[in-house]
């Protein structure tokens, strides 16, 4: 069995050490859907939502989650983002986000890419509740990542899916 990185000799939880490690270029992308009923895409495209634009205020909110994920992750390191940038579609069936998230460290901005569209669909939600409290956050998933030493990963689409 490997051994887990983020447990100690006694068995607690810890914080992995990064300072032998070198510094990289590394890069995430994640993305999530929120699901919602055609009235309330016609209420988000005709601007028509109590709280104002949902798709400006996702894109703001998930900038802001990403810089603070480590206050949020308890193990997740702070790391020094050089590029955050949230991306608001809205399709038939909803809205899709897409953060991309960049630094140069010593560990990787998986976590701040999944913060960033996690904290854009709650906005989303938030944004709105007043027209459709049944929507459905889903599909919260890592896209890709490159840098540091497990090198690239990227999702594999499933056949007969965009």
């Amino acid at each position: 069995m490997k051994k887990l990185s983020h447990i100690d000799k006694q068995g607690r939880v810890a914080m992995v050490d990064t300072s032998g490690k070198k510094s990289t270029k590394r890069e995430a992308v994640a993305s999530a859907r929120v699901l919602m009923s055609p009235e309330t895409v016609r209420a988000v495209r005709g601007e028509m939502t109590p709280k104002g634009n949902p798709l400006e205020t996702a894109r703001l909110a998930g900038i802001m989650a990403a810089k603070r994920t480590a206050d949020l992750i308890p193990l997740c390191h702070p790391l020094p983002l050089t590029h955050i940038d949230v991306r608001a579609e809205l399709e038939e069936s909803g809205v899709y986000l897409v953060a991309n998230v960049s630094t140069e460290a010593q560990t990787g901005v998986e976590m701040e890419a999944l913060t960033a569209v996690s904290v854009a669909a709650l906005t989303i939600y938030d944004m709105c509740k007043a027209v459709d409290k049944a929507m459905t956050i889903t599909d919260v998933r890592l896209e890709r990542k490159t840098g540091g030493k497990s090198g690239a990963y990227e999702r594999q689409k499933a056949k007969g899916k965009t």
